[in-house]
């Protein structure tokens, strides 16, 4: 055995061998796969998004309380949206869960009337969803 030879086995110097090799082609192909699991994750949760805007709300009387709102999403997929009528103190006293069908136009605006127990200060859109 030369000097080089046994100066690389003491130091772990030379060929890879086999073993490592397969190592790291593994650990490589665990990476991309799961690079492309998160991307594909993050695609599939943005392409699903809904946006909600306020635009007004107004009480009819006493015991109805009417939220307008416009939506943003997939035009050719149902809505559903909860929609909620709030007191004074933040405390909700009419709640509704309304299924809009598909449209052609992917903004589209609504006005639900809220049902309630009590004297509505303020309504707004809890969440809106793809059912």
């Amino acid at each position: 055995m030369t000097i080089q030879a046994r100066l690389d086995e003491r130091y772990g110097r030379g060929r890879a061998s086999r073993r490592r090799v397969f190592a790291w082609i593994i650990f490589g192909v665990i990476v991309a796969a799961t690079t492309g699991a998160l991307a594909w994750s993050t695609v599939s949760t943005a392409a699903s998004d809904v946006d909600v805007d306020v635009l007004a709300f107004s009480l009819v009387d006493q015991h109805t309380a009417t939220v307008s709102f416009q939506v943003t999403g997939h035009a050719d997929r149902e809505v559903a949206c909860a929609i909620e009528a709030l007191d004074e103190d933040f405390g909700i006293v009419g709640w509704k869960v309304v299924v809009y069908p598909p449209s052609g136009e992917q903004t589209r605006a609504y006005d639900v009337s809220v049902p309630t127990v009590g004297l509505a200060t303020t309504g707004l859109v809890n969440s809106c969803w793809l059912p």
